[in-house]
């Protein structure tokens, strides 16, 4: 049986001996896993530990939706951590004007405030264990399967351990990976990197307005520059290809058996990959997104380049001196990458055991 003792210093439950299931990070996908968990254990039993460095639930999400300037979700109002599809709707009932159209998608203090009440009635405010996962070692024998090494030297044995720590390492594109360690690092960074709230885009004696390089079609690379222009600097935003326009990442179908019943019957898992790869089909605005954005090309804002691929950069003169593809060569006093991040199992730190142990393809 897992042992759980509260310990005020370190703000969260401390685990001795094992578990049933061990659940890495505390954002939305972990909370989703944890309250069907307990749904579930009404007819079977779970034991689980939640393990997060913050000690919290979604610490990470409130981080970024505010650093990133986002006022509402992507997702429809159906997409939540509880297990009952309708609880946000009837948990918005008093505060309608925070739902926007289609789909009724709930704005960021809405969706923080409903996640609140899941998480307090479910009885999970403690749940969370304040440690890194520094390692994962499978076990050989026994009944547990897997033992998680604390940073600080204490483990935890699992049956089963269940990953929930986001999207993996940022993507660094080729030109930056070939810049000189003299290269000004604060005037060049990946988009999880950007904080807009702590953001001085005020000019100085050499741009009286910052001109920042956005890379990227997702939606990420939308928030940054409507959030950078609202805060007075001038943005350019490329990508390699034509900027997409779509509601969602993906077809609504997904969700649901319209798609769902052929992947789930494909028993081939490099073809359900790719399925996967396809109706995603890259980055993507929301109409919405894409109409802010459009206006922002009018004032004179923002400019638009689609089908552009940066061939190197330089540092010359207080400013970015940026050479394209296709010739083009323009000066910049920031560039924001906001090229997605990947999970790699191969490559993932906590994972090399496991594949060294039970290979896997990737």
């Amino acid at each position: 049986m897992i042992i759980i003792m509260f310990d005020n210093s370190k703000g969260g439950l401390l685990l001795d001996l094992h578990t049933d299931i061990a659940i890495i990070g505390a954002g939305p996908q972990a909370l989703t896993l944890t309250t069907h968990l307990l749904q579930k254990g009404r007819r079977r039993s779970h034991e689980f530990a939640v393990i997060d460095p913050s000690g919290v639930w979604m610490q990470r999400w409130h981080q970024q939706f505010a650093a990133q300037d986002i006022p509402y979700l992507r997702s429809p109002i159906v997409h939540h951590p509880d297990p009952n599809s309708q609880a946000l709707r009837v948990f918005a009932e008093s505060r309608h004007r925070e739902l926007f159209p289609p789909y009724d998608r709930p704005g960021r203090q809405l969706f923080t405030d409903f996640c609140g009440a899941v998480i307090k009635a479910w009885n999970l405010q403690n749940r969370v264990v304040a440690e890194n996962v520094v390692r994962i070692e499978p076990l050989r024998q026994g009944r547990y399967r897997f033992r998680l090494w604390f940073a600080e030297g204490s483990s935890l044995q699992a049956r089963r351990v269940a990953l929930a720590v986001g999207d993996g390492a940022p993507n660094i594109p080729d030109w930056v990976e070939r810049l000189p360690k003299t290269s000004p690092a604060d005037r060049l960074c990946h988009a999880s990197e950007v904080d807009l709230q702590q953001a001085t885009l005020q000019g100085d004696g050499f741009a009286p307005r910052v001109r920042i390089l956005i890379i990227g079609g997702g939606l990420t690379s939308g928030h940054l520059a409507i959030g950078a222009i609202r805060r007075g600097a001038k943005v350019r935003l490329m990508a390699r290809r034509r900027f997409q326009e779509k509601l969602f990442d993906a077809d609504p179908g997904w969700v649901g058996p319209k798609y769902l019943k052929g992947f789930n019957a494909e028993p081939d898992w490099q073809r359900r990959w790719q399925m996967i790869q396809d109706a995603r089909n890259g980055g993507s605005f929301t109409p919405d997104m894409m109409l802010q954005l459009r206006r922002a090309q009018r004032d004179k804002s923002l400019d638009l380049v689609e089908q552009c691929q940066i061939d190197r950069v330089r540092w010359l003169n207080h400013c970015w001196q940026v050479h394209c593809t296709d010739g083009d060569v323009f000066e910049c006093d920031r560039i924001w990458y906001a090229t997605g991040r990947g999970l790699d199992a191969v490559q993932h730190p906590l994972l090399q055991e496991v594949q060294a142990l039970y290979p896997a393809e990737w």
